[in-house]
């Protein structure tokens, strides 16, 4: 979807119209030429447009932080990218005005993991055999990840590998906006390094198994919590945070 990038920075500028809206996907290379087809695959991709009569505009520029649902995500694999290596285990946590409201956590069945994993993450192949298959973990995630914002620390490699891994097994990619914890904390946390396991030390997170996925996705989130807490006061909408991480 080369256009996407394209019709976010619309989206972001102002609402569009039904019809600026059209325009730009009737100018593009699209998967459907259908038009209302093409909207529900972006939808379902993680997308969060919303429509009115008139106007289109992405539900993050209006939700305010507090209504607003984060994803936090954490991954661990047999591999730096989907190409050469698989998912082995994917850890998330919902977070919404304060409070976890729902977690999802699986292995995944995996024949080999190289050593150097195993003892990184503890993950052995014996403990994978009764884990379902890679497919059907991701569209359980898929699921489960709907269009909330995605969050992870240095978000670049978990969102481009489960995008990545989605489009190997047919089932779409990753449309959801998206959250660093690494840069949100550099713009409200002053300290010396901004790893995972050092802001654990740094904010006194006490919890265990590093290097497994849902115990980073949950220290992850508690994170994103004190970053949220610091923000400056006109940092208001989802929208206005995304674009403060960047800054």
């Amino acid at each position: 979807m080369n256009y996407l990038n394209k019709l976010i920075n619309s989206l972001n500028k102002a609402p569009l119209t039904i019809i600026q809206y059209n325009e730009i996907l009737e100018k593009n290379d699209t998967f459907f030429d259908n038009i209302e087809l093409e909207t529900e695959l972006l939808v379902s991709n993680g997308l969060p447009l919303y429509f009115t009569e008139d106007f289109v505009m992405l539900k993050t520029s209006t939700n305010l932080i507090e209504d607003q649902t984060f994803c936090v995500v954490d991954i661990e694999t047999t591999a730096g990218n989907a190409k050469d290596g698989q998912i082995i285990e994917i850890g998330a946590v919902k977070y919404k005005n304060g409070q976890v409201i729902e977690t999802y956590e699986s292995l995944v069945n995996t024949r080999e993991i190289p050593f150097k994993i195993q003892e990184l993450t503890g993950i052995t192949p014996e403990m994978t055999h009764n884990a379902p298959n890679l497919r059907a973990v991701l569209e359980e995630f898929k699921i489960f990840l709907e269009d909330d914002v995605f969050v992870a620390h240095a978000i670049a490699f978990d969102y481009k590998f489960i995008s990545d891994s989605f489009k190997k097994y047919d089932l779409g990619e990753l449309c959801n906006r998206r959250l660093c914890t690494i840069d949100l904390s550099k713009r409200v946390i002053e300290c010396e390094r901004y790893g995972l396991k050092y802001l654990k030390e740094y904010l006194n997170i006490e919890i265990e198994n590093h290097h497994r996925a849902y115990s980073d996705a949950l220290s992850t989130q508690k994170i994103l919590k004190v970053c949220l807490d610091r923000l400056p006061q006109d940092i208001v909408t989802t929208e206005d945070l995304i674009k403060f991480t960047k800054q």
